[in-house]
């Protein structure tokens, strides 16, 4: 049994949608598993041979945000300048 669609319906595709090189299920097997699949932008892409680099300097970046940082060495956090109240005139 065949499905029809109305080729006029009112949908969200646009014409210059192109999956002629799409692959079905392309990234079925490792959703189904849990994994997390994200797709890097191409300049960030350029900087990686593969994803065992990604993955590595993903967890140095967790290692290094964790890491506590000395007092001393930490920026004094600024407190937020709050406008000035208008004042109603008393009567």
């Amino acid at each position: 049994m065949s499905h029809q669609t109305d080729p006029d319906a009112d949908d969200d595709m646009l014409p210059e949608y192109d999956f002629s090189r799409g692959v079905r299920g392309k990234h079925h097997q490792a959703y189904k598993a849990g994994t997390n699949v994200v797709f890097l932008d191409a300049d960030v892409a350029k900087a990686f041979a593969d994803s065992v680099s990604v993955n590595d300097a993903l967890r140095l970046l967790v290692r290094l945000a964790k890491e506590k940082v000395p007092a001393e060495g930490r920026p004094k956090r600024m407190q937020r300048a709050r406008p000035a109240r208008a004042t109603k005139p008393r009567r």
